[in-house]
This record gives C-alpha cells, sequence and structure tokens, in this order.
C-alpha cells in the first residue's frame, strides 16, 4: 500500500509501430509511452512481460501521465519511486490475449493485480473504466497492446489525501479538526478546490485567552468566520507567496503576508511548516491563530445608503440630520420609500422638503420609522396599528400575501440590520399635518379663563385671533374677573362690539409673539385697541399695568398667551363706552360702501380677521369705499375728539 494516491502516466495514443515481438517491445519502441517504459523497467516487470504470456496491455500515454503529475502538483521522479508502482503497473495488463473484438459493453475483466477493470462501449468507443482506447488491437508474440488516454487506478490504492484529511490526520492539530467537523467545514476542505489552508497547531488553539475560546465555541457563525479566515480559494505554495502579498481568504478579508530572514509569516503567524501537499491543494501549519477583523455592523441607514433604488431617501436623511440617530442602538423598523416613489410626488414637493430639512422633512421621514421594535413582516397583522417615531400611526393591510402600509406596497420585505429591518415601500407615506394651536385655542382650553372665551366670542373676536397673527395676548383669569363689579361684566357683554371689544383688544398686541424674554422692564408696548400697556419686571416678577404675569410664554401657532391676575383698565383718558354708543356703521354687512353718521372721524383703521392693517388713513369723511376689500370679517378702529372704539363689520 502506498500513502499517497497518484495516477499514473503513460503513453498517448500516437503512432505506435507495430512489432511482431513481446508487448514490452512495443511499448519500447513508442515515442509516446517513455514514461510506461520507465515505470515497467523501474518497477522490475520488464522481463515478466516479455515472457509467453498471453498478455492485454492496457498503456496510458506520456501525456495521461503528465496530466496526472499536474494535477498532484508532484513531478514523474516521485512518480516512479512510489512503493506500490508495481501494483498500478499490473493494474493494466490482463493475463490473456483480448482484442477489442473480444470485448463487449459492461464485461468485468480481471487484471494480473486480481481487480476487475470495466469495460464501457458506446457509439464504437471502447473504455477502460475512466480511460478510452485511442489506438487498439497493437499485436506483438505474446499478447496486444491498447492504448489508453488515462492512468487506470486500481481500488486498493489509497488516494493522495485531500488538505481535509492532511489535517485530520495531523497529531497537531487535534483542536482545528474538531472545529472544522463541527462547523462542516471539513466536507468543504475535501472538496476540489484548490485551497491553501494555513492550519493552526493544538498549541495555537491553546494559547487563546478562555473568554475568546469560549465565544467561538458557543457562536457558530463566529467560529465559521474565524476558520474561513484561514482558508485561500487558491493552491499557493511557499515559492508562491512574497513579501508584502494579500491574499483573500474564504472570510471575504485578507491576510497579510511578511517574508524576512527566511521566516514567514502570516498576519502574527509565522508558518512552522510549509508545502504539506494535497490532492486539492496545500496546507502551511502556523503557530498562532489568525482573528479576523471584526465585521462592520449594518445599520439601517448602511443599507439605504448601499442601495441603489435609494438615493433621494439618502439624501433626505442626510439632510433632515437623522443619520446619527438611525444609526443607533434601535432597534428601528423602516418603510424605505424607493426613488420612483419620491418621483411619484407633485413637481417641487422634494425642493420644498429639502429646503425645510428640520421641518416637514423630518416629520415625513420620522412618518417612515417606527423605534424601539424591528417589525419583521411575519410581525404584521391585517389592520395593525403602528406608532412611528412621528408620533402617528400607520396602518398595516395584508390581503392575499400583499402587505401594505397606508396606501404604499411592501415590494421588499425583511432586510435585516444590525440594529434593526428595513421593508422597501412603492410610495411615500405622508403624515396628516399637525393640528394648529391658536391663542384662542389655548383660552378655550383652559379651565381658568371660561369668562375670557366667553367675552371674546361675544365681541366676535374668535376668529380674528385664530388668523396668522402673531399675537400676544394677556389673558384675566376668571379670578380676575370676579374682582370686577358684576354689573359692569354684563353692561360690557350687553355691548359686545362697544365697550367689550375696546378692553379686550386693550389686552392683545397685534404683529408680534412678545415671549416673556422679549419683555424688558419700562417698556411700553401698542396694543391691538390702540392705546399702549406697560411693562414692569422686579427680579422674576412681570407686570402688565397693575396686573402680574402669574404664567408666561404659552406658545401657541399664530402667538403667545401670557396668563394675567387683573383685567387690565383703559386709560382714563380714552372714552371708548361713549364713542362707542354714538358711532355706529351702516350698512353692516356691507357689499361696497361703509358710512357713518355724523361723528367727526379724525382717524380709521381697517384689520383683517388676522390682526393685519389692511388700511390706515385721517380724516375720511362720511364713507369709506370697501369695493375692493375681499369677502371677509374686519374690525374697524376710530379715532374721534381723542375718543377710540372698534367695531366688527362683514364685508360680503
Amino acid at each position: 500500500m502506498f500513502k499517497h494516491t497518484l495516477l499514473f502516466p503513460l503513453l498517448l495514443a500516437g503512432s505506435l509501430i507495430q512489432a511482431q515481438t513481446t508487448v514490452v517491445d512495443v511499448v519500447v519502441n513508442s515515442e509516446d509511452h517513455t514514461l510506461l517504459e520507465a515505470a515497467v523497467i523501474e518497477a522490475d516487470l520488464a522481463g515478466a512481460l516479455s515472457g509467453d504470456g498471453p498478455f492485454t496491455v492496457f498503456a496510458p500515454t506520456d501525456a495521461a501521465v503528465g496530466a496526472l503529475v499536474t494535477s498532484l502538483g508532484i513531478s514523474a521522479e516521485d512518480l516512479l519511486a512510489l512503493d506500490g508502482l508495481g501494483d498500478i503497473l499490473l493494474y493494466h495488463v490482463v493475463n490473456a490475449t483480448a482484442m477489442s473484438a473480444d470485448l463487449f459493453d459492461g464485461q468485468m475483466v480481471t487484471t494480473m493485480l486480481g481487480e476487475d477493470v470495466t469495460i464501457s462501449i458506446m457509439d464504437g468507443t471502447v473504455m477502460v473504466n475512466n480511460a478510452t482506447v485511442t489506438t487498439a488491437d497493437i499485436t506483438a508474440d505474446n499478447g496486444v497492446v491498447h492504448v489508453i488516454d488515462a492512468v487506470l487506478l486500481p481500488p486498493t490504492t489509497e488516494a493522495t489525501p485531500t488538505v481535509a484529511e492532511i489535517i485530520a490526520e495531523s497529531e497537531a492539530h487535534t483542536v482545528l479538526a474538531a472545529v472544522l467537523d463541527s462547523t462542516n467545514l471539513d466536507e468543504a476542505l475535501a472538496g476540489e478546490g484548490p485551497f491553501t489552508v494555513f492550519a493552526p497547531t493544538d498549541a495555537a488553539f491553546d494559547a487563546l485567552p478562555p473568554a475568546v475560546i469560549l465565544g467561538l465555541l458557543t457562536d457558530n457563525e463566529a467560529l465559521t468566520n474565524a476558520l474561513t479566515y484561514h482558508v485561500a480559494g487558491d493552491s499557493l505554495t511557499a515559492g508562491d507567496l512574497s513579501n508584502g502579498q494579500m491574499i483573500t481568504t474564504l472570510n471575504g478579508e485578507d491576510v497579510t503576508v511578511t517574508i524576512m530572514d527566511g521566516a514567514v509569516m502570516i498576519n502574527d503567524a509565522t508558518v512552522i511548516v510549509a508545502d504539506l501537499i494535497g490532492s486539492n491543494g496545500v496546507v502551511h501549519v502556523i503557530d498562532a491563530i489568525l482573528l479576523p477583523p471584526p465585521p462592520t455592523p449594518a445599520t439601517v441607514v448602511d443599507i439605504v445608503v448601499n442601495s441603489p433604488a435609494h438615493n433621494v431617501l439618502e439624501t433626505a436623511v442626510v439632510a433632515a440630520g437623522l443619520v446619527e440617530t438611525l444609526s443607533g442602538d434601535g432597534p428601528f423598523t423602516v418603510f424605505a420609500p424607493t426613488d420612483m416613489a419620491f418621483a411619484a410626488l407633485p413637481p417641487g414637493v422634494i425642493d420644498e422638503l429639502l429646503a425645510d430639512p428640520t421641518g416637514a422633512l423630518t416629520d415625513i421621514l420620522t412618518y417612515h420609522v417606527v423605534g424601539g421594535a424591528a417589525a419583521m413582516s411575519g410581525d404584521l397583522s391585517d389592520g395593525q396599528m403602528i406608532t412611528t417615531v412621528n408620533g402617528q400611526d400607520v396602518t398595516v393591510t395584508i390581503m392575499d400575501g400583499t402587505v401594505m402600509i397606508n396606501n404604499a406596497t411592501v415590494v421588499v420585505a425583511d432586510i435585516v440590520a444590525d440594529n434593526g429591518v428595513v421593508h422597501v415601500i412603492d410610495a411615500v407615506l405622508l403624515p396628516e399635518p399637525p393640528a394648529t394651536t391658536t391663542v384662542v385655542d389655548i383660552i378655550v382650553n383652559s379651565e381658568d379663563h371660561t369668562i375670557l372665551e366667553t367675552a371674546v366670542v361675544a365681541a366676535g373676536l374668535a376668529e380674528a385671533l385664530s388668523g396668522e397673527g402673531p399675537f400676544t395676548v394677556f389673558a384675566p383669569t376668571d379670578a380676575a374677573f370676579a374682582a370686577l363689579p358684576a354689573e359692569l361684566i354684563d353692561e360690557l357683554l350687553a355691548d359686545p362690539t362697544g365697550a367689550l371689544t375696546d378692553i379686550l383688544t386693550y389686552h392683545v398686541v397685534a404683529g408680534v409673539a412678545a415671549l416673556s424674554t422679549d419683555l424688558t422692564d419700562g417698556q411700553t408696548i401698542a396694543t391691538l385697541q390702540g392705546e399702549e400697556v406697560s411693562i414692569s419686571i422686579d427680579g422674576m416678577m412681570v407686570m402688565v399695568n397693575d396686573a402680574t404675569v402669574i404664567v408666561a410664554d404659552l406658545v401657541a401657532d399664530n402667538g403667545v398667551v401670557h396668563v394675567i391676575d387683573a383685567v387690565l383698565s383703559l386709560p382714563s383718558n380714552v372714552g371708548q363706552v361713549d364713542l362707542g354708543s354714538l358711532f355706529e356703521v351702516y350698512p353692516n354687512p356691507t357689499t361696497d360702501a361703509l358710512r357713518w353718521g355724523n361723528v367727526q372721524v379724525d382717524r380709521l383703521q381697517v384689520l383683517d380677521a388676522h390682526g393685519r392693517i389692511c388700511l390706515d388713513t385721517t380724516n375720511p369723511g362720511g364713507m369709506l369705499d370697501m369695493s375692493g376689500f375681499d369677502s371677509g370679517r374686519y374690525m374697524v378702529v376710530i379715532e374721534a375728539d381723542g375718543q377710540r372704539a372698534i367695531k366688527a363689520v362683514v364685508k360680503q
């Protein structure tokens, strides 16, 4: 028995000169069988095969032997030095004369080794095992020679070991053999290859910290990654290695070759035995474990960035400053609209969103993200409501296997990242626009401002104070109104568009949302009524005239509300009640002209429902032309003889 499986080269079917001598003479006289001749002589079979016979010889050509030597990575001299060379030769000889006409398909022919070869005949082609007869029936005095194109290996011949078998049979690699077996990589390394294996010894495994060994043995994926980092998909002998060479392993990562003073290193491991040649590659023994670099975590952002279908989404996420957030621990579920989904939006929408990255764009993007959960498609159910980072819900619909998020279809599901999962959708999800909160809403929703709410509604100011503004409202509490004489409140409510409107508009500043930090001690601010209020600040106390701000900075979309503890009294020189009772406008509603009585008006202002001044004029006479005004509600502010009144007017 020999240790290595070797096929040996015999003759190519060239032109054999037929000679009426022995089968040995046929081989010796053939230019295509020099290696077979050498083998017969080396095995000392020339004398036996020159005897009476008869013999049938299946003679492999030199080309057949050369192909075998190349595939095994050995030399012809190595082949001729095999202990079992004689057995291989006898497997090519039959102790009988078998002409091609004597052979038939499926025939089993016993060789002089005692093992059978199998004859296959198809479409006139004759094969012996896996070798084709290229020239048949070269007769000799003691038999016949058939030229074949491959070496016949007896079944009892031991094959050259694979790289997996080299490791398995090594006493210095029991740990490596065990872990290869546990990951089924031994089966892969028994395949065709070629492979180069950098094989760490048992001592190399023993040198690892216990925590590292435990981590590898309890994580099959990490163990597989580490093992494949020791294997290259090529057969690289020591002569093929060069200093600084980078070799890509089956892990996908590179190892670095360093050669110095004759020593070869792979990363930080030294090659202590090189060039253990196997049938499918080569093994180099090393003295340390090669640990691959840790994989870079793939986040949901990485999935979007690396996707050719999500360029717009990538740009939007970057513009909104959400990259760092979505690269965090998560977990996140991202519904990722494609570039085509963004392209389906109305023209100009994308540009508008990118122009407001921290506002509308962020609102839309966060409507596509679920925080705190990696919701795989199998976790979703029909009719499910999922709350997004935006705060609003999306609705899941599942029908006939199709999953929809609102009106968008999931076209690719379950792209898993280290910090969540991405589902690709074919439409952009648009959240409901946020409900606006006005200064009126703050008053209406306050339990401490029921009287102020009633007064604002009665005076017809609710619509105006719900406009764009901005407004600053000093809002007296119910307790503040309760401190007034009861008959005064009744009197004001009885004249809602006169004195009540004057008092209420004296609590409103139009055109500015003045936060408490914007106020300064001694500041005076003109109100919507026309007169000014004074600000006093003493330490943390803010006062408006004689009223104290008890709650500051209730911010609305159209302004700010400051709660005060007293109703602001109009300056004593403003006789608004008298003017209000004397001054009447008609017709109201009007379609064009607005008129008033015999009162001489010094100044007249018209404010729209948003508190904006539409007209400011002096000495207007007895008529105001409103034909050019849009339909809607207006406030007309009149000054006459040092008095002021405000009238609500409807333009039809």
